[in-house]
């Protein structure tokens, strides 16, 4: 008998002999006056018993089989869930196997079978969280993790991830590589669905930030700020009306960083179940399967239901915007020269002060090339490379021998030195006289 069953055993016999009355037992037990009645009852025919449940001590009627515990055990032996949690447990047995249990029961099977073991708990420092913003829209964090998604059963992918500051609203992509093009091309399917956000929150890398170089022997407090030029994404967001604003720690976007640790966990395990070996497979299972758990289950409602995205609108060309973005100086033969290659300008789109001018040029995320003039943009054409020149035959390697006159020529055959007049005999049969000038 427990001390909370002394306690009530106690209020029952002040009842039972009428030192309080039963509607005050009852307020002082927590129950009816009905259910004190029963339990005087009890008492009469039980003596003190009566406040110990019937069943304490039983095996509870709503216990799951012993059959189902080991079946579920030797199902999560298999080496495919050999890392499972028991919360991922839970559901891959309901919805895999049809073995229906809270987390904390597998829990429990998982620590009967060797398959978890229960740790201590911890206590932690106090983290004084940052305040979620208060629309949808308003703050997006952005990042990319680099990670063996597929466990070596495929090619290297990266994790590209946008993820709304106020409602924990997930959207992203596997890629091969964590590029500019790559990046670009992930903002404009979110902006297609979504809207403009009011601002993206990144880190400091060098696709969002041109870094100052500064030798080490300069430290940077002692001298003033210089500002770079904008990388081609910050170029885009500023074209775009988008703020973006650069996280001093990886601690400062710890929304996005804790999504990365979820998906190394439970994302990895499910490409794992689910087999698959190529990005076209990772990408179909993160859309359709990850990512709509992650709405179900992850996701909150905002403090404001106003929606803080911006429509896009016809000022708004995400093609020339997303895009690799240079300028160029037209020559003199209206051509310019952009990765190698020379561009000639149609000569019908030739306008005042378009020689020597700049010009934008921007490279499509689709391949093609546009040059821009002002507000407009001009159709060019690849000039045809120049047939280059063929090396001349290189010369014969000197052997220290004089020359040898070619076979056949006679042009000094009668001439010798030796028997040639002198110069002053020349003269003189040339019938020049001394001193004439």
């Amino acid at each position: 008998m427990t001390q909370a069953d002394r306690d009530r055993l106690v209020t029952l016999k002040k009842a039972k002999k009428k030192l309080i009355t039963q509607r005050e037992a009852a307020e002082e037990l927590g129950v009816s006056t009905r259910q004190v009645k029963r339990l005087l009852y009890a008492l009469k025919k039980r003596g003190d018993q009566a406040v110990i449940h019937g069943l304490r001590g039983k095996p509870s009627n709503r216990r799951i089989p012993e059959a189902t515990e080991k079946a579920a055990v030797k199902t999560l032996s298999a080496e495919v869930y050999e890392d499972f949690g028991p919360t991922l447990a839970a559901e891959y047995l309901g919805k895999k196997h049809g073995i229906e249990a809270s987390k904390e029961t597998v829990r429990q099977w998982m620590i009967r079978g060797k398959l978890w073991h229960a740790k201590p708990e911890k206590v932690k420092k106090v983290h004084v969280w940052r305040p979620r913003r208060s629309r949808f829209g308003e703050l997006v964090q952005w990042d990319t993790s680099e990670h063996d998604w597929l466990e070596g059963r495929g090619e290297q992918l990266y994790l590209i991830a946008m993820i709304d500051d106020a409602t924990s609203r997930l959207f992203g992509r596997f890629v091969r590589h964590d590029s500019t093009e790559e990046n670009m091309k992930l903002l404009w399917s979110y902006l297609e669905k979504y809207g403009r956000p009011v601002g993206f929150y990144t880190d400091k890398a060098s696709l969002f930030q041109t870094a100052e170089k500064r030798k080490r022997d300069e430290p940077g407090v002692e001298k003033d700020a210089v500002e770079m030029p904008p990388t081609q994404i910050g170029r885009a967001l500023r074209e775009l009306g988008i703020t973006w604003i650069a996280a001093h720690s990886p601690q400062a976007k710890g929304r996005v960083e804790r999504n990365f640790l979820t998906a190394q966990d439970r994302l990895i395990k499910g490409l794992r179940v689910a087999g698959v070996k190529t990005i076209e497979q990772a990408n179909q299972y993160l859309q359709e399967d990850y990512l709509v758990w992650w709405d179900q289950e992850l996701t909150v409602e905002p403090a404001n239901p106003d929606d803080a995205h911006r429509p896009l609108d016809k000022s708004h060309n995400l093609a020339a915007s997303l895009s690799r973005v240079e300028t160029r100086q037209v020559r003199n033969d209206y051509t310019l020269r952009f990765d190698g290659e020379l561009y000639q300008i149609d000569p019908r789109a030739v306008v005042s002060g378009l020689r020597g001018a700049n010009v934008r040029v921007e490279q499509r995320l689709d391949g093609a090339l546009a040059v821009r003039y002002g507000e407009k943009y001009l159709p060019v054409t690849q000039c045809a490379p120049a047939e280059k020149k063929k090396a001349p035959a290189p010369a014969p390697e000197s052997t220290g021998k004089r020359r040898q006159p070619q076979r056949g020529s006679d042009w000094n055959r009668n001439f010798d030195l030796k028997k040639a007049p002198k110069i002053w005999q020349a003269a003189q049969e040339s019938g020049r006289r001394h001193g004439e000038e």
